[in-house]
This record gives C-alpha cells, structure tokens and sequence, in this order.
C-alpha cells in the first residue's frame, strides 16, 4: 500500500475508533490484528464487549473469561459461523486476526455503527420498545435444540429455567406497566403546554428541564456529542471503501500464511519420511547412546574377511566411516529440502504485498 493508501486508511481507523463506544481505541489495534500479535487480542474482547453491552443493555462484566464467553454466545446466536473463532482460548490472549474478523462482520452484518448511534442518541421524546415480530424455530435448529443423540438434557432443569425465565419476564412487564403509568401521568398533566400542537405535552425529559433549568447544560453536551459523533460517522462513510479493501487483504494474508502452514507441514513429513529411511540404514549405529569399551583390532584372533558374530563388538574404523557417510547423505538430504523449501516460500511471498522476508543471520 502506498503512502496516499496508508493516509487514507489511518483516517478510516480514526474515524471508527472515534464512533465505538468505551474508551477511547487506538487504530494501532486494528493493524496489529491483521498480523495475529497476541497484543491486540485483550483490547478487542473488551471492544466487542463493551459493543455487545450498549446494544443489548447489559452490565459491564470486568472478568475476562466472562467477556470473552459473552461475546462468543452473542455471536453465535447472530449467526458468526467461523469455527476458528469459537475455539479461541478463554483466557483472552490468542486471536487477534481472528477477532479483527469477527468485527467486520458485526460491521457489514448488523449495521453495528448505525444501531451504536440509535442506543446513544439522544431522547428528547417519550419512546417504548415494542417488538410484535415471530421468529419460527427452524427444523435444523429444532433438531439441534431437542435431539436427544446430540444433547442429553435434564428436564427438570429446563422446566426450572423455564419458571426463572418467566418470573423475569413478568418483573420485567411490570416495569414496563409501571413505567407507562408515570409517562401518561406526566403527558395528562402538561397537556397543552408544548409548542408543537400535534403533541401537545411535554416529554419526561423536557419536563425535567421545566423543573431543574440546570440540567440544560448537561443535555446541550449531550447534543454536541451527539452532533460530533454524526459528523464522525458522515466522515467514515466516505472513507468506509478504503477499510473494506484492507480487510481484503488481511483475508488475502490469513489465507497465504494457511497455506504457508500447510506446506511447511507437508515439507516436514516428507523430510520425516526420509530420513526415517536413513535412520534404518544405520539403525544400529542410532541406538548407541552408552559408554563403548574400544579395543584394538589386533588383540581378536580374526580370521581375514570374518567379523565376529558378537553384537557388542564395534571397530572403531568402520564406525567413523559409517558416521560420516551417514553426516554425508544427511547434509545432502537436508541441502535439497532447504532448497525445495526456499523456492516454495519464494512463490508463497510473491503473493504478500509490501512484506520484506529477511533470513536469519548465520552463527558464525
């Protein structure tokens, strides 16, 4: 990427990082995601977390092991399907890329800024969540929720849950039913106060203003807030291209060093292979690991051209000899999988853009 490309992609990091909630990221973060550093990976759970915690209006939870539960249960009921995310360690400190992901599909699947900037904004007007809409269980999820070859439940604490479950939700009703009661009180009792005819009242809000005149201060930096935060969000639409383009590439790059894995694996069986073949070439000469007693070759009444029966007799000439073509045939061997392991690495890199690969500086 050039110098214009990486301009241009600093400021879309600075303008997502500006709208996300919590305090404040760093886009630094975001980069080093894209090449896996372990550093990266306790900033984005709590990203994610503090995300998941204002749409959904849950408790913050400080334990990382919680979060990191949390955010995995939130994104499978959305729909997250990658298995390598799921598999991630508990512990929080493996990942990264990986989260980096996660994310930008929250960003493309959920439309994650515009539903950050509904839950922030501010409410000068009465609202209420209704929700009338019926989700159908699928037969795939069925299955998957009520077979008893897969998942082995206990029913007696499915009907507990089920108990708790509808005790908070009845708590829950009540709270609304209560929250209503005061709402209408206040519309009957400032009807006809407002400007705007076609509501007529003033709002809990507004009527809070009437009776506490200082907390207008604290709602007009609310406001500016606000403004500042859509005035984030119209510049991070126009650069919003530039991030998709980087996330291409860092899936360009997640793939490569796959298959960069992959082949150095199969360059290590294929080495295992042979030199398996040459550690049973010389196979008695590889179970030596004991002190040897020598004697001279003279001091055995040999016959010429027989060699003792004997397993614990080894002559000291034809050991070397066997050890160093065995040190010859080893370096050849390993001289060619260098190579053959170089011109594969060389054709991997080509695929990378803008990574310098340096070798590693001879012991001398």
């Amino acid at each position: 990427m050039d110098k214009r490309g990486n301009m241009q992609l600093k400021a879309a990091l600075s303008a997502l990082c500006q709208i996300l909630p919590g305090s404040a990221w760093n886009p630094e973060t975001f980069r080093r995601a894209k090449f896996n550093r372990p550093e990266a990976c306790p900033e984005f759970w709590k990203l994610l977390h503090c995300v998941f915690t204002q749409i959904y209006e849950r408790n913050e939870n400080k334990i990382v092991e919680n979060q990191v539960m949390y955010v995995k249960s939130v994104l499978r009921n959305q729909g997250y399907g990658r298995s390598a995310f799921y598999n991630l360690p508990c512990d929080g400190t493996e990942g990264s890329r990986e989260l980096l992901l996660a994310f930008s599909w929250l960003l493309d699947k959920l439309n994650l800024l515009e539903r950050l900037l509904e839950v922030n904004r501010v409410k000068l007007g009465d609202e209420i969540k209704v929700c009338m809409c019926q989700r159908e269980l699928s037969p795939k999820e069925n299955g998957d929720v009520f077979s008893s070859d897969k998942q082995q439940i206990h029913i007696r604490y499915l009907v507990w849950l089920n108990g708790k479950l509808q005790l908070c939700w009845r708590t829950l009703h009540g709270a609304h039913q209560e929250k209503c009661a005061l709402l209408n009180k206040i519309h009957s009792y400032t009807r006809g106060c407002h400007v705007d005819q076609n509501i007529k009242h003033f709002s809990f809000v507004e009527t809070d203003l009437v009776q506490q005149p200082e907390s207008s201060i604290k709602l007009l930096e609310l406001l500016e807030c606000e403004n500042s935060l859509l005035q984030t969000y119209l510049e991070w639409k126009q650069v919003e291209p530039v991030y998709w383009k980087w996330m291409v590439k860092v899936l360009e790059n997640k793939h490569s060093c796959k298959e960069l894995h992959v082949t150095g694996k199969k360059i290590k069986i294929e080495a295992c292979k042979k030199t398996k073949d040459l550690k049973l070439q010389h196979r008695y000469i590889t179970k030596i690991h004991s002190i040897l007693r020598l004697f001279f070759k003279d001091s055995f009444e040999i016959k010429k051209g027989v060699v003792p029966n004997d397993p614990g007799i080894i002559f000291a000439a034809e050991l070397i000899a066997q050890i160093q073509r065995a040190e010859a045939e080893l370096k050849a061997e390993f001289q060619m999988l260098l190579e053959e392991c170089q011109h594969r690495l060389d054709s991997i890199m080509d695929q990378f853009d803008g990574i310098i690969c340096m070798a590693h500086a001879k012991k001398k």
